[in-house]
């Protein structure tokens, strides 16, 4: 909190501007979910004050978003606008008990591409959003933001709207142009105002904003009914499961956007849960970090909390007493401000040293950018770490070893280079390195498959670095293969750590038993060259004392 005082003016300009761009995109919003522009309205000031105040990120923005938006529909249509007030109750909860479960530094498990590819997803939807008003023409039917611009496009070119087009192109390049020169001047909101009174001192030919309404309703706990509680706990879970990736997702950006900022993801879930609990009191809508509004909080300037803050409670200034001046801002030069703001959403710096550094993080970013703009939010951030497990678990699974290793610098005693040649000829060591799980688990079978004939194998596992079900499995089997070719197995150097898989699932109970497993390989190695000594594969005329020389 000691941080809102320290530039509050640039802070309090930057929560102006974001207020400014927030406005149409909570109208809108609260349109599409079924309940209202209202509702839109009473989430910005209300979820947004509240997430401001109690959120882990000092920077993000939080209001009504156009991927809850499509989560909330099918809930408006089935369940009205008590489901939604109600989902939105139980999501808040959801939320508080991520928060105190600590499950936010999950959120740090996220790989970097996947992140940077959502960020890349989220500037082209922001940008494509922009089109209709950006041309003039009225938002065409559809789900789909490709398609919905492309329709825009068409509609344009059959009645052309060129005062639109030229706002927007001045108020984009003014921000662009303008945050080169000054980065520390609020051009975007200079833009808006800028453009505002030029439409109408030329009486240009664009849409406004149109009417506000008037107010925020009343407090009220009429939206619950714990009759049907048990029917939108689903529901709940996925608009919490949302608002919480949305959430961290957006925070995360808004780190990566910054220069020294970090949030912390569990106080960040704890806000947002207090957000969506304190919002359907006043008929507002499930809240989540917004991306839009964040990007453009961090590129106006803001360093502390006290920005998003001052955006919810400008907006609720705006609602009650500046509606008409804000009917007549033009819907273009907001497009502007947000295609500007998806412009500089983007560092290509970054993106380029990313999809340069390994070809599986060039697949994972590009991929989780496409989906994001193609699917959506979750489902993008879903294939994108589907993806990236995927390849880690590729590359983690190459690291597993199967080498053979020479006895010499364990053999104990002094021996002949005709004793060495003799005894490599029956006993072989092979060391185990890396990982020994599923993903490597089949390779390391088929290696050890194909182990030429010996008399004697000692499998070294003090490298493991973990054992699975699997790999104990494979293990097992392994040996079996070897034993009924003859060939006896010896395993040494075992971690305290993995005798738990091996002994649950009885890979080594019968080599433990047969005095087969040793704590170090000369151990192994002397058992084994005794065994060979006693079975007569090695010869007869020299005894086990004379094989092991001076040195036990």
């Amino acid at each position: 909190m000691a941080a809102m005082g320290r530039r509050p003016r640039q802070d309090l300009l930057a929560g102006l501007t974001v207020a400014i761009v927030a406005l149409p995109l909570a109208l809108g919003f609260g349109i599409s979910s079924g309940l209202g522009a209202e509702a839109g309205l009473a989430t910005a000031v209300v979820a947004g004050a509240m997430a401001a105040l109690f959120g882990g990120s000092s920077l993000q923005v939080s209001g009504p978003t156009g991927a809850m938006t499509v989560v909330l529909v099918p809930i408006t249509a089935a369940h009205g606008a008590s489901g939604v007030l109600t989902v939105g109750l139980l999501a808040g909860i959801l939320l508080i008990g991520l928060a105190l479960a600590r499950a936010g530094k999950y959120m740090a498990l996220v790989p970097a591409p996947v992140v940077e590819g959502f960020t890349i997803g989220i500037a082209c939807v922001i940008g494509l959003q922009q089109i209709p008003a950006a041309l003039g023409v009225p938002i065409p039917e559809g789900d789909k933001v490709a398609v919905v611009a492309w329709q825009a496009v068409q509609d344009f070119f059959v009645d052309p709207q060129w005062e639109a087009v030229g706002v927007t192109v001045v108020v984009a390049g003014v921000m662009l142009l303008g945050v080169r020169w000054r980065p520390t001047l609020p051009f975007s909101l200079l833009a808006v105002i800028a453009a505002t009174l030029v439409a109408e001192a030329a009486e240009l030919n664009v849409a406004r904003i149109g009417e506000l309404p008037a107010g925020l309703p009343a407090p009220s706990l009429a939206f619950l009914d714990p009759g049907t509680l048990y029917i939108l706990i689903a529901p709940a879970i996925a608009v919490a499961a949302l608002a919480a990736l949305e959430s961290l997702l957006s925070a995360a950006v808004a780190d990566g956007m910054s220069v020294n900022h970090r949030h912390n993801p569990d106080r960040e879930l704890f806000g947002q849960g207090l957000a969506n609990l304190a919002a359907p009191l006043f008929g507002g809508v499930p809240a989540t970090g917004a991306i839009a509004r964040t990007a453009v909080n961090v590129r106006s300037g803001a360093s502390s909390r006290l920005a998003a803050f001052a955006h919810a409670a400008i907006l609720a200034v705006i609602v009650f007493s500046a509606a008409d001046l804000v009917a007549q801002i033009p819907l273009a030069a907001l497009a502007g401000v947000l295609l500007a703001t998806a412009v500089r959403m983007v560092e290509v710096g970054s993106v380029m040293a990313m999809v340069h550094s390994t070809r599986g993080d060039a697949v994972v970013l590009v991929l989780t950018a496409i989906a994001t703009l193609a699917l959506d939010l979750v489902l993008a951030v879903i294939l994108g770490l589907i993806v990236a497990g995927a390849l880690a678990l590729r590359a983690v699974s190459r690291d597993a070893r199967l080498d053979p290793m020479p006895l010499y610098p364990e053999l104990p005693g002094d021996h002949t280079e005709q004793e060495h040649a003799l005894l490599a000829e029956h006993i072989v060591a092979y060391r185990l390195d890396g990982p020994l799980f599923f993903a490597a688990a089949h390779r390391f079978l088929l290696e050890l498959s194909e182990v030429a004939d010996v008399s004697a194998i000692i499998l070294r596992m003090s490298r493991v670095t973990t054992i699975d079900a699997t790999g104990a499995l494979v293990l097992g089997d392994a040996i079996e293969r070897l034993e009924h070719r003859g060939i006896t197995v010896y395993v040494s150097g075992i971690r305290d750590g993995h005798h738990q898989p091996l002994e649950a699932l009885g890979v080594i109970a019968r080599l433990d038993r047969a005095g087969q497993v040793f704590a170090t390989t000369p151990d192994a190695i002397a058992a084994a060259r005794n065994r060979l000594h006693h079975t007569g594969v090695l010869p007869a005329d020299r005894t086990p004392d004379e094989l092991t020389g001076p040195g036990l």
